[in-house]
């Protein structure tokens, strides 16, 4: 089993987001871009902690791509930030497919600053919400169990 402490959008707020990594006791530690800077906070409070991070549209000279392919556990992920795929509260079609071709089961975005959890054909599709900007600010947990099961909680900050 392993635990991923999913973080989006957190545009300079780091402290909420370090204060929920340091109770997830997760196993990786994932961010979602803008600002994909406040990923090096991650980094620097958890070194043991693999850290996977990629940029948003708000990153200027970002340090991190754009799309990362990632194994958790036995299962692919596919990490973006979701302004490349035309994301919203109501249409992720382009992120499916996009994670269909990389043979993704699950596929992490932030942008909308909304979280969404929902299985659309056969892809899992998760949106932790922001961390750092928003109604209620928040993050999530995944859990990637040895069978290749996924689960996630949506958590507030």
């Amino acid at each position: 089993m392993l635990k991923a402490a999913v973080f989006s959008d957190t545009h300079g707020s780091t402290a909420p987001m370090l204060e929920a990594a340091r109770g997830a006791n997760a196993d990786v530690l994932i961010h979602l871009g803008d600002y994909d800077r406040d990923a090096l906070a991650l980094r620097e409070a958890f070194p043991d902690t693999p850290l996977f991070s990629v940029c948003g549209n708000c990153d200027i000279m970002p340090l991190a791509p754009e799309k990362l392919v990632v194994p958790l556990g036995p299962v692919r992920a596919l990490l973006v930030h979701g302004h490349r795929y035309g994301v919203s509260a109501a249409q992720a079609d382009w992120l499916v497919y996009a994670a269909r071709e990389e043979g993704a089961q699950i596929a992490m975005f932030g942008h909308t600053h909304s979280p969404f959890y929902e299985t659309v054909g056969g892809v899992t599709l998760l949106n932790p919400g922001s961390a750092g900007r928003g109604r209620t600010p928040g993050w999530a947990l995944v859990t990637v169990f040895d069978n290749g099961a996924i689960a996630c909680e949506i958590k507030t900050l």
